[in-house]
């Protein structure tokens, strides 16, 4: 069974080795922007031969065939996820404490950054919207 990131790579041409394929799997199963150290991890406890010159490597043709996003959250590793397709958006919120990153969408936001851009003139071809935040502590909710 091929996964999401398989598919793509095959639908774009791309030469699908095993290790490929695997790092491909690990990629679609992730539920979290890995980095490359974690996605070597994920792969190589599937494969004990792919190295971290692979995953690089591999990561690196997946991006350039837009297949994958890098991104980088202020914590000094790039992080990756499949590319969004026209159907799908989100954004990121990144907690500074911890470093987790959730996603969110927002209707109004999307309305509100088209109307920005229609008013000023402007269609948006693309974008990215990442908020680093720390977490409110309760107390000092509780006062708000």
């Amino acid at each position: 069974m091929s996964s999401r990131i398989e598919k793509l790579c095959i639908d774009k041409g791309l030469k699908m080795t095993g290790q490929r394929r695997v790092i491909a799997q690990v990629l679609s199963a992730a539920e979290d922007h890995p980095d490359a150290e974690e996605l070597h991890r994920r792969a190589s406890a599937i494969d004990d031969k792919i190295s971290m010159a692979t995953v690089y490597r591999t990561v690196r043709l997946f991006e350039e065939a837009q297949i994958l996003e890098r991104h980088d959250f202020g914590d000094g590793r790039a992080r990756y996820e499949t590319a969004e397709d026209g159907d799908s958006h989100h954004h990121h919120i990144i907690n500074m404490r911890t470093g987790e990153v959730i996603e969110f969408e927002d209707a109004a936001l999307e309305a509100l950054k088209q109307k920005i851009a229609s008013d000023l003139g402007y269609e948006i071809v693309g974008e990215r919207l990442e908020l680093y935040c720390v977490p409110r502590d309760d107390d000092e909710g509780a006062e708000r």
